[in-house]
């Protein structure tokens, strides 16, 4: 666990972005950010199992081939990169399929994050530009955390969850392990959001959020199951 925005300091550290799409796009940029304020991360390129990509670059760096290529490399930091809304349960996957110990993997904190001395981030997770944890907020493994996120004060993001662009937590939530929260959701102060569920963008939970289930609206209901998205690695 890092409570510090500086994701690499002393020598460079070579890093492998798992999927080419807009999550993997967005945080090369941020790799790029960091470098610029005195990281020091060695971009590899992206992996990426659409053999359409392969060869092609994507923000400046080379798509280098299918996951299978990550063996060939044991010294590069990874992080995993995938997450859309209609597949947000695909890094779980993916990284239960990769195997590798917890420190292979980096953390990838945007500088403009305001970051809390009480707050921690574990290794797998990315927070992108101008994300606020204001105070014991825990984020667990391989969370993605989007631009203009509010986290207060004591909550709680386990891992494989996703936090979408512009959503405000109250203090005291706790977000389970691969939740989804849509853009502009906004949690109430000590709700749960249930493992697997996902809520949707603009809604705003006044109660707590089963596990695996959708919930959308103003205030939030029950829409249906969250169904069982694809494995494949991409967006």
């Amino acid at each position: 666990m890092i409570n510090s925005a500086a994701s690499a300091t002393g020598p460079a550290r070579d890093l492998l972005l798992v999927g080419a799409g807009g999550f993997g796009r967005e945080t090369a940029q941020t790799v790029h950010a960091l470098n610029q304020a005195g990281a020091r991360w060695r971009l590899l390129g992206f992996i990426d199992d659409g053999a359409e990509r392969h060869g092609t670059a994507v923000e400046g760096s080379l798509v280098l081939g299918g996951r299978q290529l990550i063996g060939d490399m044991p010294e590069a930091c990874v992080v995993v990169c995938t997450g859309r809304p209609t597949d947000y349960g695909s890094r779980s996957r993916i990284v239960r399929d990769l195997a590798l110990p917890p420190e292979r993997y980096a953390t990838i904190i945007h500088p403009s994050v305001a970051l809390s001395l009480s707050s921690s981030v574990g290794p797998g997770s990315v927070l992108l530009a101008h994300v606020t944890l204001t105070a014991a907020v825990r984020i667990g493994a391989h969370v993605a955390v989007m631009p203009q996120v509010t986290l207060t004060h004591d909550d709680q993001v386990d891992d494989f969850a996703t936090i979408a662009s512009g959503a405000l937590l109250g203090g005291g939530v706790c977000v389970q392990t691969g939740a989804y929260v849509g853009s502009g959701a906004v949690i109430g102060e000590g709700r749960t959001i249930g493992a697997h569920s996902l809520v949707g963008m603009g809604s705003v939970v006044t109660h707590d959020v089963p596990p695996g289930e959708v919930w959308a609206g103003v205030p939030a209901r029950y829409l249906r199951p969250a169904g069982i998205p694809g494995s494949e690695i991409g967006g």
